[in-house]
């Protein structure tokens, strides 16, 4: 497996370990995390600004971080980004927020927005952004 994908199939590692409803924005075409997620036996939904074909097993909706259908993120205890850029940080938090889910971000290379968030080592580091106040990984 090549550094790229393990970055990826180290996000969905971790994410299926912690999260039961989690969804991923911004997907574009690289669905590994999400088929990582999946084939653990979680749901996993995802989005982006452009139409995708997903693979099967994998629930894909087209919407705008910018302007987001909240119904569309409805159940989510986790929204999570592959290098995104870095302006869909913040609706991505206040999309969080208002759902009251965590929000975990891989950026690329040494990006970060603001102060970084938490940092989560899975093998990659991660930067949760928001995280819930009744504590959404799984017990």
């Amino acid at each position: 497996m090549d550094g790229y994908k393990r970055i990826e199939h180290c996000i969905g590692s971790y994410i299926a370990e912690h999260y039961n409803n989690p969804i991923e924005i911004g997907v574009g075409h690289n669905f590994t995390a999400a088929e990582c997620i999946a084939s653990a036996g979680i749901s996993c939904r995802c989005t982006d600004i452009k139409p995708q074909v997903p693979p099967d097993g994998i629930h894909f909706t087209q919407d705008d971080i910018f302007s987001p259908d909240i119904g569309q993120y409805r159940g989510a205890d986790l929204l999570f980004s592959v290098r995104p850029a870095e302006e869909m940080v913040p609706p991505m938090k206040e999309l969080a927020l208002r759902l009251d889910c965590d929000l975990l971000v891989y950026h690329l290379g040494f990006e970060c927005y603001g102060l970084g968030g938490e940092l989560i080592d899975c093998g990659v580091i991660l930067h949760r952004y928001y995280k819930r106040d009744t504590g959404s990984e799984k017990g």
